[in-house]
């Protein structure tokens, strides 16, 4: 097998008086400190040899005595391994330096740090709302890769671009926002992204923290939360009743205190799923517009609305010039393939903009290029149509499956679109902790409590479980819940 790379040894500065020493040393030094990590394959002895300049029985010789210590094993045809049990040792003075150092980095939030768990850690079955991989449409855009590949090899153009993003993908956002969500949008005024929580997180960086608070509705989305408060902000929560955000709680706040901006999820609110009605999206603008504050739009899953059509979002009504729009396609392709889209004023992106230069320069073209020839095409509204059966069908058949296991035991709203349900379960959890729900096999990992001492709501993810994992799943939760 033809290795990535070639390992190189420098022993001038390795202690030692002799070229084994020296080599012996060498190898030692960089299994303890970690360079070495178990599992690595060293390098040949006679490759290693003649990268040294050094007789190949030395190599050989030195080889044979980290494996007598247990630092090396020996695989015939094979080569020689860091061993991945490694025999016990002292810590090095730098490590224990490190180790009985005080840490010298920021500490990160409780919620940050919760968060940060939670990714790392594979979801289970039950969800609360991402889509189903299984969908994902791979030779389509293998397809796709492919042809934009072969172009970018005969235009030799693949090398830096704008920050905003390939104009090739802006302009294509641009014609959806148009055509598809009734706003009137330039290419100028949009910033591809590489996700919504990096517009979410930018937009945290962009805003100043001495202008006043960020609003949120009183359940939200915690990513963006963390945002804002690592960013330096105060976070006020405004109340919600069945139709959503509660505008006179909203007045109230605004008139007692500074407000930068509010950051909202109208479409689908996260995670209650209620779509905010039109007479309070007006409202909404025209308090913006009075005590200038920003409207930062989350519009994560515009495009599964089932049955009637979407409400349009609050960029494209009247008085909605404070309004920064955030999308994502991510629930519309893969979540890996991290791409979304910010619409603003041409000043608010090219502060973002900015940002995103002294991040990490600009996103990847190749993935803009590529979604944006899927997008031309007309690949990604088809996908869009089929993909919105599916969900709403797991929809319809979610529903069922609730009031067939719990009867009359929870209650809901079947919503008009998203990934997800909103169950109220406060029948049976009356009195109970949230830890006494504590089970990493049900979809108890999105249970929220109004006052933080029992559960009241679940949000029940649909999208990423077919029908039978639908079943499975709800009849875990009935069992749990009714322990």
């Amino acid at each position: 097998m033809l290795r990535p790379w070639e390992m190189q040894f420098w022993l001038e500065s390795s202690p030692g008086q002799t070229l084994h020493a020296k080599l012996l040393n060498k190898l030692t030094s960089d299994i303890k400190e970690g360079r070495l990590s178990p599992g690595t394959l060293l390098p040949g002895t006679r490759s290693l040899a003649k990268q040294q300049g050094i007789n190949r029985k030395t190599v050989q010789q030195v080889y044979e005595e980290l494996e007598a210590q247990g630092w090396v094993t020996t695989l015939r045809g094979s080569g020689t391994y860091i061993s991945e049990t490694l025999p016990e040792q002292k810590l090095t003075k730098p490590h224990e330096q490190l180790v009985n150092s005080t840490d010298k980095t920021k500490p990160a939030s409780k919620l940050m740090s919760g968060l940060y768990q939670d990714a790392r850690v594979p979801a289970p079955i039950a969800n609360d709302g991402t889509p189903d991989i299984r969908l994902i449409p791979y030779e389509l855009l293998a397809r796709a890769y492919r042809r934009v590949c072969l172009h970018l090899s005969q235009h030799l153009n693949l090398g830096y671009g704008d920050p905003k993003g390939t104009h090739e993908l802006r302009n294509a956002v641009t014609k959806m926002l148009k055509e598809d969500r009734f706003m009137n949008c330039s290419v100028e005024e949009v910033c591809i992204l590489r996700g919504s929580q990096m517009g979410i997180y930018l937009a945290s960086r962009i805003l100043d923290p001495r202008k006043g608070a960020i609003i949120m509705e009183e359940l939200c989305y915690l990513p963006a939360k963390a945002a804002f408060e690592a960013n330096g902000f105060e976070i006020l929560l405004c109340k919600m009743d069945k139709h959503g955000l509660d505008i006179s709680h909203l007045q109230e706040i605004l008139g007692n205190n500074a407000v930068a901006a509010i950051y909202v999820t109208p479409h689908h609110q996260y995670p209650t799923t209620v779509c905010l009605p039109m007479d309070r999206r007006l409202a909404l603008l025209k308090l913006s517009k009075s005590f200038q504050f920003v409207v930062l739009e989350d519009d994560y899953d515009h495009e599964f609305h089932y049955g009637s059509n979407p409400v349009p979002p609050l960029a494209s009504l009247p008085d909605a010039e404070n309004v920064v729009h955030v999308g994502s396609m991510s629930k519309v392709f893969a979540p890996g393939l991290r791409l979304g889209y910010m619409a603003a004023d041409r000043a608010f992106i090219e502060r973002a903009a900015q940002e995103i230069v002294i991040i990490d320069r600009q996103g990847n073209s190749l993935s803009e290029l590529v979604l944006s020839d899927l997008m031309e095409s007309g690949e990604v509204k088809r996908h869009i149509r089929r993909t919105k059966r599916q969900y709403a069908s797991r929809r319809d058949f979610t529903a069922k499956e609730f009031a067939r296991v719990f009867g009359s035991k929870v209650s809901f709203e079947i919503p008009s679109g998203g990934m997800a349900i909103w169950v109220d379960i406060s029948k049976l959890t009356k009195g109970k902790s949230l830890e006494s729900f504590q089970n990493e096999n049900s979809a108890l990992i999105t249970l929220f409590s109004t006052e933080q001492i029992s559960p009241t709501h679940l949000r029940f993810g649909f999208g990423a479980i077919d029908e039978n994992e639908i079943t499975r799943s709800i009849e875990l939760l009935f069992q749990v819940l009714n322990q």
